[in-house]
């Protein structure tokens, strides 16, 4: 018999973290309270006949978070004129044109009658999905990641859904998961990933990794899983549109019967419901009842780490997963997915000093490293993966050839913007070694790019350090220790010290 999710994971949503496991600290310590002050703030009504009134969704709001079996049958009207005009306004308008060839500098010249047309055709069922465009964007690994590009109503339409949609699910997520969420961002993931394997005693590491997620979704569990919640026939219709809408890729139609586009507007938020009752429910009562000792668990969309203090609890954990995920379509990368020694009582011999390598794992454009420092024992280092750094390096050495002839002065303030951009995501601490790096090979492509102007250019190492000093940031730690963040976000509420 095929097992159903809706029978036994509803009824499991433990509000008391387990007495022997502790109060897990990727999770609890998070506080539903946070994620529900991003919901208001992200829904919040910006138009200025509109200032102080609140919003509509309020109450869809407030009913989510009381009644967490509640069924939602009357969401449509949300779809408003001024929802769509502002959901049109939050668009990228440099991005590139679905299948309609319609670009939002088109639409805006004739903003009111489009979104008043748009808006007849939704409510009177007149509204059709138009399949995606296939594109392909290199991966840092050498391979090719498909993309989705909708069309412009389509990201329009579907924007104005998950603003609707997220003031129910925000109160539903769990604390765990921080992919494609208000408020919540990869450096969230990062913070607690680090606190929990400074705070708790893990001296075991499962690096995760789903193969092809976005591809594989399974539409008739991911429509049960919506309704859950949504009831509203509409709504619901709305969202097979956009699944069973196809993509067109060299002129050529294919019908989608699995998967959801990358890229899409509405993928993410369906990607994290899909996860959030075939692993995330599950994990948390995996860990409250069957664990023998302290779980971490961070999930940043389909990037899965799990800690755990036993050996024993790991290897069962990654074995029931891999049947978990079998049941709903879903599987575990055998090559990617690796069962780790590491730790903060995960003791290195003595005399080894700090940065000296055991086994590592990669989470989010990092690689970790247990290491430990002479002063305060453990050490949790995070340095900028290899593969991240090279390829935006190739990135830069390409667009410099590019950029070669025009005046320096601009190509400066484009490469400051390059290294800025880098430095904002990267400049973490215990990662300043690999920041003065990608600094020093911009500078070596840099002088190269000038070199290659003409034969009688003369540009030495003097000339390039001057202008590196001109207009190149210095390398220097941007973001706090992980602890003292995610303290700060937790508001204090963090019973692990």
């Amino acid at each position: 018999m095929t097992h159903d999710p809706r029978k036994s994971d509803r009824s499991v949503v433990p509000l008391k973290p387990s007495n022997k496991a502790g109060s897990p600290v990727a999770e609890t310590v998070e506080g539903r309270d946070l994620a529900q002050g991003n919901t208001d703030q992200q829904n919040a009504l910006r138009t200025q006949r509109r200032v102080g009134v609140p919003s509509a969704l309020d109450r869809v709001r407030q009913l989510a978070r009381k009644d967490r079996k509640a069924k939602f049958n009357n969401l449509f009207h949300h779809l408003t004129v001024d929802r769509l005009q502002r959901a049109f306004l939050a668009l990228k308008r440099q991005a590139s044109a679905g299948v309609d060839d319609v670009t939002w500098e088109q639409y805006r010249a004739a903003l009111d009658a489009h979104i008043q047309d748009l808006h007849g055709r939704l409510h009177r069922g007149a509204y059709r999905a138009k399949p995606t465009r296939r594109t392909y964007i290199p991966k840092s690994d050498g391979g090719q990641r498909a993309l989705g590009i909708a069309s412009l109503e389509d990201k329009i339409v579907q924007r104005a859904v998950v603003e609707i949609l997220n003031a129910i699910y925000e109160s539903d997520f769990v604390g765990f998961s921080y992919g494609f969420r208000p408020g919540r961002g990869p450096h969230d993931a990062l913070d607690a990933l680090s606190t929990g394997i400074r705070r708790r005693k893990v001296n075991w590491v499962l690096d995760a990794d789903i193969r092809a997620y976005f591809d594989s979704i399974d539409h008739d569990w991911l429509l049960k899983f919506v309704e859950h919640r949504i009831a509203d026939k509409r709504m619901l219709r709305l969202i097979q549109k956009w699944l069973s809408a196809g993509t067109v890729e060299k002129g050529r139609w294919t019908k989608s019967t699995d998967g959801t586009p990358q890229g899409a507007t509405v993928s993410p938020l369906l990607a994290n419901i899909y996860l959030h009752y075939v692993f995330d429910l599950w994990a948390r009562r995996w860990r409250d009842r069957c664990a023998l000792g302290d779980v971490v668990l961070v999930r940043y969309a389909d990037d899965l780490v799990a800690g755990f203090q036993h050996w024993g609890d790991a290897e069962r954990f990654r074995r029931e997963l891999s049947e978990r995920f079998a049941k709903f379509a879903l599987e575990l990368h055998s090559e990617k997915t690796r069962l780790l020694r590491f730790g903060r009582l995960t003791a290195l011999p003595r005399g080894n000093r700090v940065g000296q390598k055991g086994e590592t794992f990669n989470f989010l454009g990092f690689t970790h490293i247990s290491a430990r420092s002479r002063v305060k024992g453990f050490l949790l280092i995070r340095r900028t993966q290899r593969q991240r750094l090279q390829a935006k390096l190739r990135d830069v050495k390409t667009e410099l050839k590019l950029r070669r002839h025009l005046p320096i002065p601009v190509q400066g303030q484009w490469l400051r913007s390059v290294v800025a951009g880098h430095f904002a995501y990267f400049a973490v601490p215990t990662n300043f070694h690999a920041l003065r790096c990608f600094r020093t090979q911009v500078e070596r492509h840099w002088r190269r790019a000038l070199q290659s102007r003409g034969q009688r250019d003369r540009t030495d190492w003097k000339r390039i350090h001057q202008l590196s000093e001109q207009w190149l940031p210095k390398p220097r730690i941007l973001h706090p220790w992980p602890e003292a963040r995610f303290d700060v976000r937790t508001r204090g509420k963090s019973p692990v010290r």
